[in-house]
């Protein structure tokens, strides 16, 4: 057996894709690597969503070569998609494979023979990839929770975002093989399934015959081994009612849990990112989640910082999110990003008030969380069990709630009722069995 390690950048769909990776190179004969062991092979899967994301790819690579001599350095992802050029400059690197190449790599490393002089680019116009590549269900947390990438690829061109180039026209799995998948994953033993993609929303529409998140969700929900089903992200003007609706239904798995990106809560910024919805819109949104289901998590992106966001845009977007019930943020400063609109676009924000922006966000993000931890006080949950000990079994409720139960034969990977009592200082929610 043949040792080897995936480093992995970036999203819960690169985390997938690592995961199937590995399991395709186990099949061919490897090893996971120990603590400490050397390896024969190293997989980078990379990312290249910001100028930080492909910098941040880059030192990884020289980390991976530095620390395995004598292993078989292998990048992949979306920076070997965009810049396999660069990256060719690494010195140390034997493959760089693009997105449409990935499932070749076990292929590649086991037939590599004596390592290439010069490292060998296995990569291919991903714009004129129509196919979507199907990945063995795989689940990065492999105890409890298993995530299922159903769609890749993006088409809408946001002016800051690379992904469009880097993973191509939006693509999604036939629905037959999503319950296939699912019908496996359960199989499994695992308790809870999310459905993940670069463009979740667009599920469905490249398919013949068309089809939609909502017909699938509907479809693999009639299934009564399917206990839990989460979404990832979820594009706004893609939260259709048939969606909300199901959500909303007794006895339904999905669980009460969106997560939408905002990036900003001002019409001109919003245009300038080539996002398709004003923030009225993006309010009605979210009015109609929380009139249909009051304790659903919701989270939202923002992007802080896009060139043209002055002192007035920057209120609106605080204003706005003051305004919303939203439980959590995710917020991140606008990193430019060559070989988009929007890298060239002035004027540009200052790099001081860009942080600072940022820690109020923050800091409204965290008062957010606590105002949503508490106002769940008294509510009976759904826990599932990720891990136990001292005293405590610890788990996420169905609407994403970090959750404590007085350990008494909670097992992991069980779900739970439990009445919620308290909120920790640090927004751990505690709850006792009922």
């Amino acid at each position: 057996m043949k040792p080897f390690s995936v480093v992995t950048l970036g999203c819960k769909v690169n985390q997938c894709e690592s995961a199937a990776l590995a399991g395709l190179l186990e099949s061919a004969g490897y090893l996971p690597a120990a603590p400490g062991e050397s390896n024969n092979l190293v997989v980078i899967n990379t990312c290249t969503v910001t100028a930080k994301a492909a910098m941040q790819s880059r030192q990884a690579i020289r980390k991976a070569v530095r620390n395995n001599p004598h292993a078989v350095i292998v990048v992949t992802g979306c920076y070997a998609q965009t810049a396999p050029d660069d990256i060719q400059q690494i010195e140390g690197v034997h493959y760089v494979v693009g997105h449409g190449d990935k499932l070749r790599i076990a292929e590649l490393a086991c037939g590599a023979g004596p390592k290439p002089a010069a490292p060998a680019v296995v990569c291919h116009d991903i714009k004129r990839e129509c196919r979507f590549e199907s990945f063995s269900s795989v689940a990065p947390d492999a105890r409890t929770r298993a995530f299922l990438k159903i769609q890749d690829g993006c088409n809408a061109f946001c002016t800051y975002c690379i992904v469009p180039y880097a993973r191509g026209r939006s693509r999604s799995m036939p629905a037959d093989d999503v319950r296939l998948h699912l019908d496996r994953l359960v199989g499994d033993g695992f308790r809870e399934v999310v459905l993940t993609g670069i463009h979740l929303g667009a599920y469905g529409k490249d398919l013949k015959p068309r089809t939609s998140l909502a017909e699938l969700v509907a479809s693999v929900a009639q299934s009564k081994n399917m206990l839990r089903m989460r979404f990832s992200s979820i594009e706004p003007t893609e939260v259709e009612s048939e969606l909300i609706r199901l959500m909303a239904a007794p006895q339904m798995p999905l669980c009460p849990h969106w997560h939408i990106p905002l990036q900003s809560g001002d019409d001109d910024i919003l245009k300038r990112m080539g996002r398709p919805y004003t923030r009225e819109r993006f309010s009605r949104t979210i009015a109609d989640i929380h009139r249909a289901i009051p304790h659903a998590a919701i989270g939202a992106d923002i992007l802080v910082g896009f060139p043209g966001e002055d002192d007035a845009a920057f209120d609106r977007t605080v204003a706005l999110v003051e305004q919303l019930p939203v439980s959590y943020l995710h917020v991140f400063p606008f990193s430019p990003r060559k070989g988009t609109p929007a890298a060239g676009l002035k004027p540009k924000v200052r790099e001081s008030i860009v942080k600072q922006r940022c820690k109020l966000l923050r800091q409204l993000g965290e008062e957010k969380k606590a105002r949503f931890c508490h106002a769940n006080m008294g509510r009976v949950v759904q826990v599932l069990i990720e891990s136990t000990g001292s005293g405590y079994a610890r788990g996420l409720s169905e609407n994403y709630l970090p959750v404590m139960i007085p350990e008494a034969g909670q097992a992991v990977n069980s779900l739970v009722r439990a009445r919620i009592e308290r909120v920790e200082a640090d927004l751990t929610v505690v709850a006792r069995k009922v």
